[in-house]
């Protein structure tokens, strides 16, 4: 799925222009950023004839930003009854460097994200998408925390990249 970023979806920017003239489904990231007006207008820029399965709309706010913001924004798609697909980005939100330097993710940080992404949804008695994670099989350490037990000690053991995690 091509999608456009937060930092790239001006109303009359060059990536949203190009994006929306592909014929297949398109996503949009948004952060505790946007607004339930910032929303529609992407929505009806995006998606004008409220075709069902056209946009995915790709949340990132971490948890606490999400209990306060996201109930809104479902709240005035309902009420527009726009037809779009929810999916959480928790991977976004939650990344943040060690004083060594590595940047990283703490797994419960994630969790929690998730957690109040789906208990939204059930507020508004909405349908929850999906979930955008980000993996691989390599042996590496990116997030801290989880059944394996990392820790900002062991972080360094298989990290592999100075990308964003």
């Amino acid at each position: 799925m091509l999608w456009v970023g937060e930092r790239t979806r001006e109303r009359d920017g060059a990536h949203l222009e190009f994006i929306k003239g592909i014929g297949n489904p398109l996503g949009v990231k948004i952060s505790d950023k946007c607004t339930p007006d910032k929303l529609l207008c992407i929505i009806d820029n995006m998606n004008p004839n409220n075709i069902p399965g056209r946009l995915t709309i790709i949340v990132h706010m971490g948890a606490k930003n999400l209990h306060k913001n996201l109930p809104g924004l479902i709240h005035a798609v309902q009420r527009e009854g726009k037809s779009i697909l929810w999916i959480s980005n928790p991977m976004h939100r939650n990344t943040f460097k060690k004083e060594t330097g590595y940047k990283t993710l703490d797994f419960n940080a994630i969790c929690n994200e998730l957690r109040a992404f789906f208990d939204a949804h059930d507020e508004m008695s909405s349908h929850p998408g999906g979930v955008h994670l980000e993996m691989t099989g390599e042996d590496v350490t990116k997030c801290t925390g989880g059944l394996s037990g990392v820790t900002e000690d062991t972080l360094k053991d298989h990290y592999h990249t100075f990308c964003d995690p």
